[in-house]
């Protein structure tokens, strides 16, 4: 979705504001940005269908993470978006490992579906793919930050472009090897 010079400029200045500690300023930002960011919480919970977690609830703990941040500087709207992708991410985890850690035994996988990655009905293990993304990020971090918008944040390949600031081409080739990484790690 584009948007006009106007609007770029007035979404910067709150970046600005809010990186400064204006904490009204990420109020704005999240107002704007409230149906995207229910959008990716969405995506995720759906390849999460065991989480406890709704879109609404997921949405409001990125929140409280994202107040919670001292000195960020985010670049425009897709990096926010990008952001609260990852922020999300990381309050799932968080919450697959709480549930995990409650079973005496260890507990049942914490499983996702996601059909970027494979079958519709193939189940992975979300913790083990969250452990995978920490891996291939001491190799490649931009391979791991596109798998993790894809995969964990739900973006297409043009949103992932755009968040990253770099061309389709580049993000379509970097996800197949990320992919293919990937798929090779969860089958060993």
């Amino acid at each position: 979705m584009q948007h006009t010079t106007t609007e770029n400029q007035e979404f910067d200045a709150l970046l600005e504001r809010w990186s400064h500690g204006d904490r009204n300023a990420l109020d704005q930002l999240l107002t704007r940005l409230y149906s995207d960011i229910h959008s990716i919480a969405v995506r995720q919970l759906y390849r999460e269908p065991h989480s406890s977690l709704r879109p609404t609830a997921l949405v409001h703990e990125a929140y409280l993470r994202l107040a919670g941040l001292q000195h960020i500087r985010l670049q425009d709207r897709a990096h926010f978006l990008s952001m609260a992708a990852r922020i999300s991410r990381q309050a799932l985890m968080d919450e697959a490992r709480r549930r995990r850690a409650l079973k005496r035994d260890g507990g049942a996988p914490v499983t996702f579906i996601d059909t970027n990655l494979g079958e519709a009905d193939q189940a992975y293990d979300a913790l083990d793919v969250d452990d995978l993304l920490a891996e291939l990020e001491r190799y490649d971090a931009q391979v791991a930050q596109i798998v993790e918008l894809r995969v964990f944040g739900g973006l297409s390949i043009e949103e992932v472009a755009e968040s990253m600031d770099i061309s389709i081409a580049t993000v379509n080739r970097r996800w197949l090897a990320g992919k293919v990484w990937l798929m090779r790690e969860l089958t060993r």
